[in-house]
C-alpha cells in the first residue's frame, strides 16, 4: 500500500497488496509461488510467447532495474516501449501500470494519472484495477498544496478517493483512501472558511453566510465546523437576521459546548440582550440533524 502525505514523495510497500498485486510486477517475483525471490532480474521464458522473449525481456528489465536505480523518468520510458513495441504481450498491460508508478515515483503526477486512467480504460477488470484507481486518487492528494491555493486538486483528490472506498471496501485502498478522504475535506472546509472570511471583513455578508453555509452542510465533520456555526452568528447578526443567529449558535452550544468559539457566540448574542434560541425550522437545525441523524 502506498503511504503517502499531504506532500512530498512516498515510498511503495508491496507486501500488503491482494493477490499479490503490484508485487507480482517486480523483479524476482514468481506468479507461481506469489512470493518474492529477491535474486532474480530476468522475465521467465515461459511467460511470453517464445519469439517475443527476448525484446520483452530487454525492455520491462531495462525498465525495472533503472526502477531498482531510483531512475524512474527512464523506467518510465522503457516501459513504455514495451507497450508500443509488443501492445498484444501479456507484459504490456504490466508495463502500463508500471509506467504510472514510475511517473508517480518521481512526482509527475499528471503523467501518473494518465498512465493510471489509460490502463483502466483498457483494463476494467484488472485485478490491479483497484491499484490503479488508487494510485489516481493519491496522484492528486499529493498535489494537494496550501489553502490559499487554487483547490482544484483537493476536489479531484476527494472524489478519486470517495470512489476508491466505495469500490473497494475493506481493501487496504480503501482505508487509506477514507483517511485521506478526511484530510481532503477538511482542507476544502478550510479554503471555504477562507474565502467566507475574506467576504465578512468587506462586509459581503450573503457571499459570506454561503460560504459558511458550505461548511455546515457539506463538511460539518471537519474540524472547521465550529468556526462556521460562529461566523454565521456574527454574519447573521451584521445583517439583523437575530433568530438564525440565535439557532447557529445554540446549535453551536449544543454540539460544541467546550469550544471557544461558542464562548465567542454566547458572549455576542447577549452583549446584544440576546441568548442562543434553537429554531427548529431553520436551514441550520436542518442540517446538522441530517447530518448527524439528530
Amino acid at each position: 500500500m502506498l503511504a503517502v502525505g499531504v506532500s512530498g514523495c512516498s515510498s511503495v510497500d508491496t507486501s500488503g497488496l491482494s493477490g499479490g498485486g503490484i508485487g507480482d510486477y517486480f523483479i524476482g517475483k514468481s506468479k507461481k509461488t506469489s512470493s518474492t525471490t529477491g535474486s532474480g532480474d530476468a522475465i521467465s521464458p515461459d511467460l511470453v510467447a517464445a519469439d517475443e522473449t527476448e525484446p520483452v525481456a530487454k525492455l520491462y528489465n531495462a525498465g525495472l532495474a533503472k526502477m531498482k536505480d531510483k531512475q524512474y523518468r527512464t523506467a518510465a520510458k522503457k516501459f513504455a516501449e514495451v507497450e508500443r513495441q509488443h501492445p498484444y504481450s501479456s507484459w504490456a498491460t504490466r508495463a502500463l501500470i508500471m509506467q504510472a508508478y514510475s511517473q508517480y515515483q518521481r512526482n509527475a503526477y499528471p503523467e501518473a494519472i494518465n498512465a493510471a486512467k489509460r490502463f483502466l480504460t483498457l483494463h476494467p477488470g484488472h485485478r490491479d484495477a483497484a491499484y490503479a484507481h488508487y494510485l489516481v486518487a493519491v496522484s492528486y492528494y499529493e498535489q494537494i498544496g496550501e489553502v490559499t491555493r487554487d483547490a482544484t486538486s483537493t476536489r479531484k483528490a476527494l472524489e478519486s478517493l470517495d470512489e476508491v472506498a466505495r469500490r473497494y471496501p475493506g481493501t487496504p485502498y480503501a482505508r487509506d483512501a477514507q483517511a485521506k478522504a478526511v484530510l481532503a475535506r477538511d482542507h476544502l472546509a478550510g479554503k471555504e472558511m477562507e474565502i467566507g472570511r475574506y467576504y465578512e471583513k468587506k462586509k459581503a455578508y450573503l457571499a459570506a453566510i454561503n460560504r459558511f453555509k458550505t461548511v455546515v452542510k457539506e463538511y460539518q465533520t471537519t474540524s472547521h465546523t465550529p468556526e462556521a456555526l460562529y461566523r454565521l452568528t456574527e454574519t447573521y447578526l451584521a445583517l439583523g437576521v437575530r433568530s438564525e443567529a440565535q439557532t447557529a449558535a445554540a446549535v453551536l452550544g449544543y454540539n460544541y459546548p467546550n469550544s471557544i468559539w461558542y464562548k465567542d457566540a454566547y458572549a455576542l448574542l447577549t452583549g446584544q440582550g440576546l441568548s442562543p434560541v434553537e429554531n427548529k425550522s431553520s436551514w441550520i437545525s436542518k442540517a446538522v440533524k441530517s447530518i448527524t441523524g439528530g
